[in-house]
């Protein structure tokens, strides 16, 4: 096996999971914002961590996300070897936007370019899962998907192993507001029910269908109609000041529908083109500022091809 004597640079994507009524099944990246990082191999076995923020995040690999994806995937490797990786990150903790799955998605994505591209996508999936656990409690795979693979995906099952779904979706402007309050995935999952009335759960399972179909088929009102959740949304968006005005305000603007980021408190809409995106965005600086809460938006598209790798000597991530 090859090894790259060099340093890589990987740009690992925000993320969108869920997708309203897809509950750890359906996600999709977005073009921006991303985490930087550089890895390098090391003679000495273990992982090395530097930070460069103010996050106060854990440097001991186990008790980091970008660190245990890491050492899950060197358990697999045979050769004595170890890495080093600095981070860099723009997608804060807690926001909603796959902060967590973007340090575990970038780490494995590196590693596998140092070591000459010999994992495949659904192998990187599931060792940067072991950094989603680490952050939430739970091995989920809808932001670490779409953070490896790019554009949207479906997870149809993560055991054995992931079975991760490309779907081909037409055009989409996204437009996300971070209220810079922090919601912790953790939490977000544990007050939601742990059981579901039928009458909800085949109302659901008919959204996921539509949406799924609205993608594949370029169906923009068909997407419309499918973005609602009548699960999930109604126990977390309590969490969310100003969800139902951002919300209904967006639909008015003429967006397609959106709801909540992962667990939040990240909002996002779906626009079938640019200027109502921006008009979503003034609705959602209407929102905030009456509120008067501190927040971030952003006008974005979704990101075709997830991690990016960057250095002379390796290859991109290698799909098979």
């Amino acid at each position: 096996m090859s090894f790259s004597s060099q340093p890589v640079t990987v740009l690992a994507p925000a993320t969108v999971a869920n997708v309203v009524c897809g509950f750890d099944v359906l996600g999709f990246a977005l073009a921006e914002p991303a985490d930087e990082m550089q890895l390098r191999l090391t003679e000495q076995p273990g992982v090395v961590i530097t930070h460069e923020d103010d996050f106060g995040l854990p440097t001991e690999p186990a008790r980091n996300v970008a660190g245990a994806a890491l050492l899950a995937m060197l358990r697999a490797v045979p050769e004595e070897v170890g890495v080093a990786i600095h981070i860099r990150k723009t997608i804060r903790p807690g926001s909603g936007i796959g902060s967590s799955a973007a340090s575990a998605a970038g780490a494995v994505v590196g590693l596998n370019a140092l070591l000459g591209n010999r994992f495949s996508q659904p192998e990187l999936v599931h060792y940067a899962m072991y950094g989603e656990e680490v952050a939430s409690g739970a091995r989920h795979a809808d932001n670490i998907a779409p953070a490896i693979y790019g554009g949207v995906t479906l997870i149809r099952a993560t055991l054995p192993s992931p079975d991760v779904v490309p779907l081909d979706a037409p055009p989409l402007f996204v437009t996300v507001v971070h209220p810079q309050i922090e919601i912790k995935t953790a939490d977000a999952r544990r007050i939601l029910r742990q059981e579901v009335p039928l009458r909800d759960a085949i109302r659901q399972w008919g959204n996921v269908g539509g949406l799924v179909a609205g993608l594949l088929q370029h169906d923009y009102a068909l997407i419309g109609r499918s973005l609602e959740d009548v699960v999930v949304e109604p126990v977390r968006s309590i969490l969310i000041p100003g969800f139902a005005e951002v919300k209904d305000g967006s639909r008015v603007a003429g967006a397609l529908g959106g709801g909540i980021s992962g667990s939040g408190p990240a909002l996002f809409m779906l626009s079938q083109d640019e200027a109502t995106a921006r008009a979503v965005e003034n609705v959602m600086h209407a929102t905030y500022q009456r509120l008067g809460l501190d927040y971030h938006t952003y006008v974005t598209t979704i990101h075709p091809t997830g991690c990016q790798v960057s250095s002379e000597s390796a290859a991109g991530p290698e799909s098979r």
